[in-house]
């Protein structure tokens, strides 16, 4: 089984204070050196202590930071939205995004704790207008939430993009590798959109499906994007785990709905992307076999992968 785990891991610690401006421009931040616990004279005692307050707001953050204008914020599924940063005015950063997959710091001027956010946008977007796309999921009290607040011409800051991305290798060339599943769920959809978008080559293969999770349809962004992520050889199975009753698609998990499909699978030519909550991670790597074939060359155990990672590609 050829298994690669793609780490968002380990990360810079989330809980930092940072140095913020509104102008232009990139913010390196430094390491203070190492204190020493010899007692020294008061007046000395009480500078020093400035001098470690001082350099506390930039301690274990090497970030190279890069303040740049919203350019949309608006509602993508109920609790989800898109935004959309301007680059432009600075190509090395996006240019930077090569490979669906990346992810980056953000963080809002003032605002304590960064935000961790996989880009949406496939990478040939930044390179030809200068923009990063992003769905944000606003969770209460985050900074996503104050992010999901803020308006066009508000400024954040961007970190480096991170990441190796999705490598493709491990499901190259598509003649050899006819069947991908991908599974996602929530805004785990985010480095997913990227991946369809930016092109692994769906329409060269006999089967590639996007099993995509949400609690109803309401709560389903990208709906605008299936019928042409499926003129590009990706076929969308959105399951819902809460549907009304109208609802005639697949219902409960995606692992679940995976599993319920009669298809005849050639494992060793079979790959598979999951992207999303660590739950969803867990149950589909251990659980899942493949139907109609032998149970043992499925996924079935969750070390596998690592799972304080929430994306992973390879092959059955």
């Amino acid at each position: 089984m050829s298994i690669l785990s793609l780490s968002l891991s380990p990360f810079p610690n989330p809980s930092l204070s940072h140095l913020s401006s509104h102008a232009p421009s990139r913010i390196q931040s430094l390491h203070p050196s190492s204190s020493m616990t010899l007692l020294k004279p008061l007046h000395h005692h009480l500078r020093r202590r400035l001098s470690i307050s001082a350099a506390a707001a930039v301690r274990q953050d090497t970030n190279l930071w890069t303040t740049a204008p919203l350019v949309t914020v608006s509602p993508a599924a109920e609790s989800l939205f898109h935004v959309t940063i301007d680059v432009s005015d600075y190509p090395d950063l996006a240019t930077s995004h090569t490979k669906a997959g990346q992810y980056l710091q953000l963080r809002i001027p003032d605002v304590e704790k960064p935000s961790f956010l996989a880009i949406a946008s496939p990478p040939s977007l930044a390179a030809a207008k200068g923009v990063f796309e992003f769905l944000v999921k606003s969770i209460s009290g985050s900074t996503a939430e104050l992010l999901c607040g803020l308006q066009k011409g508000d400024v954040v800051e961007l970190s480096q993009v991170m990441g190796k991305g999705f490598d493709l290798d491990q499901i190259s060339p598509a003649e050899e590798n006819q069947t991908v599943v991908i599974f996602a769920t929530g805004s785990g959809i985010s480095p997913i959109r990227s991946l369809i978008e930016a092109g692994f080559g769906a329409d060269k293969r006999s089967d590639v499906r996007l099993y995509y999770g949400a609690r109803n349809l309401k709560r389903m962004a990208y709906q605008d994007r299936f019928e042409n992520w499926a003129s590009s050889g990706v076929k969308v199975v959105p399951v819902l785990s809460q549907p009304d009753d109208a609802w005639t698609g697949e219902d409960g998990y995606v692992q679940a709905a995976f599993a319920r499909a009669k298809n005849i699978f050639n494992p060793q030519s079979t790959g598979a992307v999951l992207c999303g909550q660590k739950q969803m991670a867990e149950i589909t790597t251990a659980k899942i076999t493949l139907p109609n074939s032998n149970p043992d060359l499925g996924i079935r155990n969750s070390k596998d992968i690592n799972l304080i990672d929430i994306q992973w590609m390879g092959k059955f």
